[in-house]
């Protein structure tokens, strides 16, 4: 959990000083509200949905800063950017900076415009920030106390975490050479800015640039394939279980959901452990599925590490033979994890109907029901591998 001691929202003169706001991970539509010390109705003002959570006094003219996590129905008025018309919270901006007067000058530049501003202090501090709070854009200057401002920006690049969409804005003062400048691009920067700013020019390239991010994040999202797999994600996935399941049904044909996921023999002690961990699996697992599957099978993944197959023309008996396959194939796979190789192993849940035309329910309920047969397996953590939703519903019935 990191800790910083100011935020800047939107319609606020200055950035509120609160003596020890500790960020989470949650994410929540919230408001915050700030409550005067004389009593009275607070004051609501809308931020970033991320949960603050405030420990200690805060401001001097506030008794305390609670949080309301209700999704606000307020929309930005001054921000001129087009993209942002139809968000329902300013964009965050995270400055790494510890010269106050610069942080300062970026407050009051970003804070009238719409923005709302998070200040980082360290290299350190913004790096973990960007992580947990996923900021709409980042401005670092390029010294600060403890780490090069391109290093950090060289960071927050290779950190699978952090959207490769997210702009980066350098700032420096006084004397710049070229090779400063060509170091923060190399390093992942989208700009160069040296101090004085021109708060148009600065305003005018943010705009430009968050709004080329909210359209990739748009298409991204509006994405059929999973990016780091190339195998449908969740939509993609759930239309294509109901072609197919179209199709099974007008030829009453069988039909398989199977949905697999990992059981490695290995914890992660800390989150960039468990970051690794996860790419490695879904990796591994992903092109295992994409070499074994058949050209007719739909194939996703459903989360960080839980994969399915919607397999036309498939009994039960089929999605057995279908998770001993996989299970055979997987033999042999690992994950590199403190120096060690760890293997991985596969349980699974499917539900399977002989006759599409007969099944009391569609293709893409059958694919939910493949992954709640998954989740029961793994719930009761015994050495059963593999269980049919159909186990499942004579237990409950």
């Amino acid at each position: 959990m990191v800790r910083s001691d100011r935020i800047l929202v939107p319609g606020a003169q200055h950035a509120l000083p609160l003596a020890r706001l500790a960020f989470t991970r949650d994410l929540w539509r919230g408001r915050l509200t700030l409550q005067p010390s004389g009593g009275g109705r607070g004051h609501l003002v809308p931020v970033v949905p991320t949960t603050y959570v405030v420990h200690g006094p805060p401001h001097e003219s506030c008794s305390k800063i609670t949080l309301a996590l209700a999704a606000p129905s307020w929309r930005p008025s001054r921000l001129p950017m087009r993209q942002n018309e139809s968000m329902t919270r300013p964009p965050l901006v995270l400055i790494a900076c510890d010269q106050e007067w610069s942080g300062r000058s970026l407050e009051s530049i970003l804070g009238p415009r719409g923005y709302a501003v998070l200040r980082a202090y360290t290299g350190r501090q913004a790096i973990e920030l960007a992580r947990t709070t996923q900021p709409d854009a980042v401005i670092i200057d390029f010294r600060l106390p403890d780490l090069d401002g391109v290093d950090v920006c060289r960071t927050l690049r290779e950190n699978p975490s952090f959207s490769a969409t997210t702009p980066i804005v350098m700032t420096a003062t006084g004397h710049t050479n070229r090779a400063q400048r060509l170091a923060a691009y190399h390093a992942g920067a989208w700009e160069y800015c040296v101090q004085p700013l021109d708060g148009d020019l600065l305003i005018a390239k943010l705009d430009t640039f968050i709004r080329c991010k909210s359209e990739v994040d748009r298409v991204r999202d509006e994405s059929l394939t999973d990016q780091l797999t190339g195998l449908y994600n969740v939509r993609g996935l759930a239309r294509r279980a109901k072609e197919i399941g179209a199709e099974a049904l007008r030829t009453h044909h069988a039909l398989a959901c199977v949905a697999f996921g990992p059981d490695a023999s290995v914890r992660p002690r800390t989150e960039d452990e468990l970051r690794d961990l996860e790419q490695q699996i879904a990796e591994r697992i992903g092109g295992i599925m994409r070499a074994a599957g058949r050209a007719s099978d739909a194939i996703g993944r459903l989360g960080q590490n839980d994969f399915a197959i919607v397999a036309p023309s498939t009994p039960a008996t089929g999605a057995l033979r279908l998770v001993e396959r996989f299970r055979e194939k997987m033999e042999g796979a690992s994950i590199a994890l403190r120096g060690s190789e760890h293997p991985i192993m596969i349980r699974a849940g499917y539900a399977a109907v002989a006759d599409m035309a007969e099944s009391p329910v569609e293709a893409d309920e059958m694919l939910l029901r493949a992954v709640q047969a998954l989740h029961d397996l793994r719930s009761e953590g015994n050495g059963s591998f593999v269980r049919s939703y159909e186990q499942i519903a004579n237990v409950t019935s």
